[in-house]
């Protein structure tokens, strides 16, 4: 017999074979489910042959659902949650209903499942340790830079969600960014189109240059390589700053990423970057 506790249950995220027998016995025993997308869950309901009331919980209404999943489950109700697809919480509506449990001292529990970035880092046949899930990319430019920079040094393999339609751009991105490094894009994981592409960032990039890849995407990066004597070199920064200079960026932005990427002193990169700058104006 089930305790009253929110349980918060992994669902498939292609193949529904991919469900675990917890999680049927659980939505099978609790007294109501919220979902990500009642229609999507609702299907899947449908598929165990499980009837429950199903209620929402997504990204707009996930802070008013948390207070009142806490309730209900103080009130002796046994509760589970379920995402699109996936572990709840990653990438997905979940951190909140955690959070509220925590603060509001009711009891939770995590069954887990399938996970797309798990999956995707093995399949990638890039080193797993150290690995790091960045989730999405944001949109707005500068904050992706910042965000980019920020993992320009990081050793370990490096895993992103993207949109198909997006997977040139940001491929191009990275290796503007971070230079040359083996990558892998894996793409409708447990679907029957599964596929893994590798290579590095470059041949990705002209491969995918005509056609977008179809289907949800997680893309695979090598970790930083460690820093020689090369990489150092004045001309090397020169380079690099550059062609962010010719992107459009800032000296104070490219030299922020520069710092990042090559491990150079700040001001160094700054001085340079000023330089480049008025150099490029005295050409024009």
């Amino acid at each position: 017999m089930l305790e009253p506790k929110l349980y918060l249950c992994a669902t498939p995220i292609g193949n529904l074979e991919d469900i675990t027998l917890r999680v049927v016995r659980v939505l099978g025993e609790v007294d109501r489910v919220y979902a990500e997308d009642t229609r999507r869950s609702g299907a899947l309901l449908k598929h165990l042959n499980i009837q429950k009331p199903l209620f929402s919980c997504h990204a707009h209404n996930e802070a008013q659902r948390a207070e009142e999943i806490a309730q209900k489950v103080k009130g002796g109700m046994r509760v589970a949650y379920v995402s699109d697809a996936g572990l709840p919480g990653i990438s997905d509506p979940g951190e909140r209903l955690v959070a509220a449990c925590i603060r509001e001292n009711v009891p939770f529990e995590v069954l887990p499942g399938a996970s797309a970035p798990l999956l995707a880092l093995v399949l990638s046949g890039l080193p797993t340790q150290n690995a790091c899930f960045t989730g999405f990319l944001p949109r707005e430019s500068k904050e992706r830079r910042a965000r980019l920079a920020a993992l320009a040094r990081h050793d370990g393999t490096l895993l992103f969600y993207e949109s198909p339609l997006r997977i040139k751009a940001t491929l191009d991105e990275l290796y503007q960014t971070y230079g040359e490094r083996p990558a892998a894009l894996l793409r409708e994981l447990t679907k029957f189109h599964e596929e893994a592409a590798r290579g590095t960032l470059s041949s990705l990039a002209a491969r995918y240059a005509e056609e977008p890849p179809k289907g949800e995407c997680v893309l695979a990066v090598g970790g930083a390589p460690a820093l020689s004597a090369e990489d150092a070199a004045p001309e090397k920064l020169e380079a690099f700053l550059s062609r962010l200079l010719e992107q459009g960026l800032s000296a104070k932005d490219a030299a922020k990423q520069a710092s990042a990427v090559l491990d150079v002193p700040r001001n160094d990169a700054y001085a340079l970057a000023l330089k480049l700058k008025d150099a490029a104006k005295d050409e024009r």
